[in-house]
């Protein structure tokens, strides 16, 4: 306890944190509270990679974005998807004092190891392979890097719906479906690091070939990318629908286009979300049963939908789980704006908090 306190009386001093009142009672005296003083610290540059955006953005260490959040539309499978992700950033920091930055944390999806950096959904010729390095190469800052469903339940934990909970599912609807376990306030990654591959539970009586080259994984019904291409098949059939005229016009839709009318009552929309819902209702009764959870947040690109979706989810669950269960799991949607941005950022300084103390009160 007094080299707590000492490390806080020195933080204090350097300015670097400040009070921010009291904590609730719990018998004696109450403690203070005490958080980062932004104008004192560097910044962190968040870098938020999905299948088909980037969006990058510099935040301060109470979360503030200090820049504009600047996206583009980059596919990740494709040549040259690279250096845009490295355009990206260079725009977004040119006003910028890169000396100001202390780190950067990405968040991306696949078989991220965290402590390496390195993303092993990638044979090792592409630049997303050792994506640690080749971001440190370029822009010499310490870059830390995590699977974006990892992130984004730390995130949640840290500042959204989950944030008062202990043991909390974290489901991340997007392109894919991805998952993060909090468990004990901590997040879980298993013996090799990859728990929660969420999306490949086979649970799908779909014939249809999974990205990881397996059939009957639950995100082949179960995804965003699953729900545009049902809704695609219908339109091209001619099937009435508020999306036929972009259809018509550009020969594909989006997914937040898919998303948004289903919100307005789309009856083609609804019935490809609605799908979405089920399958997801049966997943998550799987969670309910191996981890019986306090909560389950829905968080993602596919979040927004809640409307649509609850209804399905909370059917599913019905059928597929046992009531004693999951009459105590409390399905949740989140309302956090750019979680993932928020995610990198926590990766930034989860990692680099202790070095960052030591290297600030060496000063």
């Amino acid at each position: 306890m007094p080299n707590i306190t000492n490390a806080v009386n020195k933080l204090v001093q350097l300015n670097l944190v400040e009070q921010d009142g009291l904590a609730p009672s719990t018998g004696g005296r109450r403690a203070a509270h005490f958080v980062p003083n932004p104008n004192q610290l560097p910044f962190i540059l968040s870098v938020a990679i999905d299948q088909f955006y980037t969006s990058v953005a510099v935040i301060d260490f109470k979360n503030q974005f200090k820049s504009p959040i600047n996206t583009e539309s980059i596919d990740i499978k494709q040549d040259g998807s690279f250096q845009m992700v490295i355009e990206l950033i260079k725009r977004t920091i040119k006003e910028i004092d890169v000396n100001q930055i202390y780190g950067i944390g990405v968040t991306i999806p696949g078989f991220v190891d965290s402590k390496t950096g390195r993303n092993n959904s990638y044979n090792q010729s592409s630049h997303f392979y050792d994506l640690k390095t080749n971001l440190q190469n370029e822009f010499h800052i310490p870059t830390f890097v995590e699977n974006d469903s990892s992130a984004i339940a730390i995130a949640e934990h840290k500042f959204g719906k989950a944030k008062a909970t202990s043991d909390v599912m974290v489901v991340n609807l997007n392109w894919g479906v991805g998952l993060g376990m909090i468990l004990d306030k901590e997040l879980y990654r298993g013996h090799s690091g990859y728990a929660g591959e969420f999306s490949h539970i086979p649970l799908s009586d779909s014939n249809k070939l999974c990205s990881c080259g397996k059939k009957g994984c639950l995100e082949v019904e179960a995804s965003i990318l699953a729900a545009v291409g049902s809704a695609t098949s219908a339109l091209k059939s001619g099937e009435v629908s508020s999306l036929q005229r972009e259809y018509q016009k550009f020969g594909f839709i989006t997914g937040d286009q898919l998303l948004e009318a289903s919100i307005e009552g789309d009856q083609l929309a609804m019935e490809a979300i609605n799908r979405i819902g089920y399958m997801l209702g049966k997943g998550i009764s799987t969670l309910i049963h191996i981890i019986n959870p306090e909560m389950v947040v829905i968080s993602g690109r596919g979040s927004k939908a809640k409307e649509v979706l609850l209804p399905k989810i909370q059917s599913a669950i019905l059928e597929f789980s046992i009531q004693r269960l999951s009459k105590n799991t409390l399905i949740e949607f989140s309302d956090s704006v750019n979680i993932q941005l928020l995610g990198s950022a926590c990766i930034c300084i989860l990692n680099a908090d202790k070095n960052i103390y030591k290297q600030l009160v060496s000063e």
